[in-house]
């Protein structure tokens, strides 16, 4: 009994970090609907383009697509919810959480919307850099079957992460703004609260650093095909490519690198200054942020889009950049075509039967 209700009263005793009441609420509620509007808008798109490329090598990323999406819905109305009632309830903690339940479901859930989206991130990039390099190997073993059986380990390792406190008999902390539970950031003790909040950093910064890795891979290697490729078809999708992995590196390491750097921090030195508690909430605020970006980096930065703005830009600008008929075909079904015309037995049977032909 005094285990599960330290958190309460450790979480309770510091009061520097107290945020307007109505301000707070209110900018919850908008943040939450705003997030749940985009990423169903999201979803909607990727089920519609789910079914027209059912059968293609794009079908993988659209299921990985949909599970970032279907992920950040779900960690809004989650998150957003526990927010919206801690904020309305003047966050009296003692009052609705004598049993610590509700704040061990806080951080369980914030662990894991945080680490499962940076997850999924870098197993697109990592999909997304095999599609371009490997282009044969993806159309073969890239299955929607394997992309599902993906999709289930990524969000079990993340309910895993979770669930290790609790496993280990360590409750989560109410924080020192009483508004939200994570891993215990003030007064650390031994190793193992360090452990948590070093475990959290890494596997987040680690995730980045691959999907940075993987994006920057996927990018050379679609400039190199541009420049060195005589033919025009194609090179509409490497626009596309570029642009969309330039955004999401972006929103990516602008969003969570302050909250994983801060985390990592705290647990390296556990001694913390004043100002810490708003540090800690501006950086969390810019890593929920990317749930909001997701949907319009990934899925509404499409074609259409890029093709509107730059008509607008060579309007602006009244120069000849490209010819509007670039974005009729794409780079990696020609090259998949190529590559099966080459590799089949027919096409060089053909090519051995032309000499004797033509002799």
């Amino acid at each position: 009994m005094n285990r599960s209700k330290s958190p309460v009263l450790d979480g309770l005793g510091n009061t520097t970090c107290n945020a307007h009441k109505k301000i707070s609420v209110l900018f919850s509620i908008i943040f939450m609907t705003v997030g749940i509007l985009s990423n169903s808008l999201a979803i909607a798109i990727l089920m519609k383009a789910y079914q027209r490329f059912r059968q293609k090598s794009k079908a993988s990323f659209l299921l990985f697509a949909s599970g970032l999406v279907i992920t950040d819905l779900f960690g809004h109305l989650i998150n957003g919810t526990i927010a919206v009632f801690v904020y309305a309830s003047d966050k009296d903690w003692i009052r609705f959480n004598q049993s610590n339940i509700l704040c061990s479901v806080f951080g369980i859930c914030m662990v894991f919307f945080g680490l499962c989206p940076l997850f999924l991130g870098s197993v697109m990039a990592v999909e997304r850099c095999i599609g371009v390099t490997k282009p044969i190997f993806h159309s073969t073993k890239m299955t929607s079957k394997h992309v599902k059986m993906i999709l289930t380990t990524v969000c079990l390792f993340a309910v895993f992460i979770a669930l290790l406190p609790i496993l280990s008999f360590r409750a989560y902390q109410i924080q020192a703004s009483r508004t939200w539970c994570f891993y215990k950031t003030e007064h650390i003790e031994d190793w193992e609260d360090r452990f948590y909040l070093l475990l959290f950093s890494c596997l987040g910064l680690l995730a980045l650093a691959v999907s940075f890795l993987c994006n920057a891979v996927t990018g050379i290697t679609l400039l190199r095909v541009k420049f060195k490729s005589q033919q025009r078809q194609g090179r509409s999708h490497h626009f596309e490519m570029i642009i969309q992995l330039l955004a999401i590196m972006c929103v990516s390491c602008i969003c969570w690198s302050p909250f994983l750097v801060t985390m990592a921090n705290i647990g390296i030195n556990e001694d913390r200054s004043m100002e810490t508690c708003e540090t800690i909430l501006v950086v969390l605020r810019m890593a929920t942020w990317n749930q909001i970006l997701d949907p319009w980096v990934y899925i509404l930065l499409r074609k259409a889009v890029l093709k509107t703005l730059y008509k607008i830009a060579r309007r602006c600008c009244g120069m000849h950049i490209m010819n509007l008929h670039m974005w009729e075909l794409s780079s990696i079904k020609n090259s998949l075509k190529v590559a099966a015309i080459s590799e089949s037995p027919v096409s060089s049977k053909q090519i051995n039967q032309q000499p004797l032909s033509s002799t």
